[in-house]
């Protein structure tokens, strides 16, 4: 049989591995396994009764300046940890220092990172192989190297360190497993955290400190013992009916009437979300994938896929204190829900001992100058059509039971000893992609490294506009049934731009794995070779202590 085909025989095979739990659901040709817990009633959790928490902030172990400017050194382990996510149980994960979500790193614009990222990981209890791992910082623009390529593997043992630019705009990235054919179990299993870029344009106009939140939601389904359920069988995707955001199911945070801005990041392997207060009150989008906005919108919800980051404000000042909010997930075509995930978290508000927060939400955001280096990066939002070279067409299928991007696989780039390649933009250029989603019944968040594009243009009911929220800078486009999405981009490292090879693929995690994934490079290919310019190496020295900043009240 063809590798990721899907027979009936496959279908049952994937039943019976789930239990009585598992629902394997076709669609499109293919098949989404979506699970209930099995969790006795004592350990099932309920929903708003668990406070909410924020991931720790990891503070550097060394930083200052040399030749090169400031820089900033960070250790990360990535090792098992026990976390309390149901009542009564203990479940095993893999997070970047034991924990889930991993701690937020923040780094100020123009400040390089060293992440020293070592692995002590041994075996992975979901699929039984070798825990090798690959970090990806997605939405860096980094040298191919240390860009989180799939087959730049980190065995157990091993260690890598990862550099940072950091020369772009004030965003919200993510870093998380990137290793070929075991992403969705390694992400899944736990190895997902945020990461922050700021600057003083950022500071001046957008919440700070208490009032900026990262939200880190995610999906999963539990076996009895309350260890993590997963399958992958159908190849298609994998959706559990507990909603997380921060590690906490269904959780409850305290807030005060002021303004807050949330960090949402979708860490989910497959499921998309469609936000909504139960007030109806309007969110304002403030940034997206790639930073702020150029302007404010006021949306009642928005939809939302794995990967994608959307930065929205959310006015508590217009409540009263007792008030309880609902964030409410309306969901998408194609997602298998269950009976709690229509729901999010709760805020409750809470008296406010402080001044009155006198901040007026913006209508219009200013990122600062550009070029942000020397070397001729623009502004993504003010590109132009006209000022692209090329156009291309990405065209995301199932074909022949296989999940492909223009027809190929990683399977095929694998096979070309690396050097098979979508397109070959020079250092700047800029380029028009039409991401063409002909997969029938499927939604597909397409990822595109290296880049910050400007999405100006939808097959949708609004008139060929991106919708509301989308107004930003993105690397991640949502494809919905049949949607295709028109994207600018131009291709800069911004660290010499010596250019490389870069991927391009669907962050439903599953597919990923089964191969729907291929490469671009900038400039010259063969330069900064991700596999070998600056691999991994073994480390045997004891894992060093960490340090984390003062955090915030439990709940808040």
């Amino acid at each position: 049989m063809t590798r990721g085909s899907l027979s009936r025989r496959d279908l049952l095979k994937g039943a019976i591995a789930l239990g009585g739990g598992g629902l394997v659901i076709a669609a499109g040709g293919g098949a989404v396994i979506a699970q209930s817990s099995s969790l006795a009633s004592k350990n099932t959790p309920t929903p708003y009764t668990n406070m909410f928490r924020r991931p720790p902030v990891l503070m550097p172990y060394e930083e200052g300046v040399d030749d090169q400017g400031p820089f900033q050194k960070y250790r990360l382990t990535q090792k098992f940890g026990q976390a309390s996510l149901v009542p009564g149980l203990t479940t095993t994960i893999a997070g970047y220092n034991g924990i889930f979500p991993g701690p937020t790193i923040r780094v100020p614009r123009g400040t390089r990172s060293e992440v020293r990222i070592k692995n002590s990981l041994t075996v992975n209890r979901i699929n039984g192989q070798p825990f090798s791992t690959v970090t990806h910082l997605h939405g860096s623009a980094s040298l191919p190297q240390y860009d989180g390529y799939a087959n730049d593997h980190t065995l157990p043992g091993q260690c890598k360190t990862y550099k940072y630019p950091n020369w772009q705009p004030a965003r919200t990235l993510w870093y998380h497993d990137h290793n070929h054919r075991t992403t969705a179990v390694n992400a899944y299993s736990g190895l997902a955290a945020q990461y922050h870029l700021t600057d003083r344009y950022e500071a001046a106009q957008l919440p700070q400190g208490q009032y900026d939140v990262p939200i880190v939601v995610s999906d999963i389904a539990f076996k009895s013992d309350g260890s993590v359920a997963f399958s992958d069988d159908a190849n298609s995707g994998f959706m559990g009916d507990v909603i997380m955001v921060n590690g906490v199911p269904w959780p409850k945070m305290r807030v005060k009437p002021r303004v807050y801005r949330f960090r949402f990041l979708v860490s989910s392997i497959s499921r998309s979300y469609r936000f909504r207060l139960s007030t109806g009150d309007p969110f304002y989008v403030v940034g997206t994938d790639g930073g702020m906005v150029p302007k404010v919108n006021a949306v009642e919800s928005w939809r939302q896929g794995a990967a994608e980051r959307y930065e929205v404000l959310i006015d508590f000042r217009k409540y009263k204190v007792g008030q309880k909010i609902e964030l409410r997930n309306l969901s998408n075509k194609n997602n298998e829900d269950f009976g709690n995930t229509d729901k999010v978290m709760q805020f409750e508000v809470v008296a406010d001992s402080g001044a009155p927060d006198t901040y007026v939400i913006p209508t219009t955001l200013d990122i600062g100058p550009v070029p942000w280096t020397n070397r001729g990066a623009l502004d993504p939002m003010k590109l132009k059509p006209e000022m692209a070279v090329a156009r291309r067409t990405v065209r995301v299928q199932r074909k022949h039971g296989i999940w492909t991007v223009n027809g190929e696989t990683w399977d095929d780039v694998e096979k070309s000893d690396f050097k098979r390649v979508l397109g070959n933009p020079k250092p700047y250029d800029v380029e028009i992609w039409d991401l063409v989603n002909e997969s029938g019944g499927w939604f597909h968040p397409v990822h595109i490294h290296l880049i910050d594009g400007q999405l100006f243009s939808r097959n949708n009911t609004s008139g060929n506009k991106p919708y509301a929220w989308e107004g930003g800078p993105k690397d991640v486009f949502y494809l919905g049934e049949n949607e295709t999405a028109s994207v600018l981009m131009q291709f800069t490292t911004g660290d010499g731009n010596d250019g490389g090879r870069y991927m391009l693929h669907c962050h439903n995690l599953v597919h990923e794995d089964s191969d729907m994934m291929i490469q671009f490079a900038v400039g010259d290919m063969m330069n900064n070779d991700p596999i070998h310019a600056d691999p991994a190496y073994p480390d045997d020295s004891p894992e060093m202590p960490v340090v984390y900043a003062p955090s915030y009240p439990l709940g808040s």
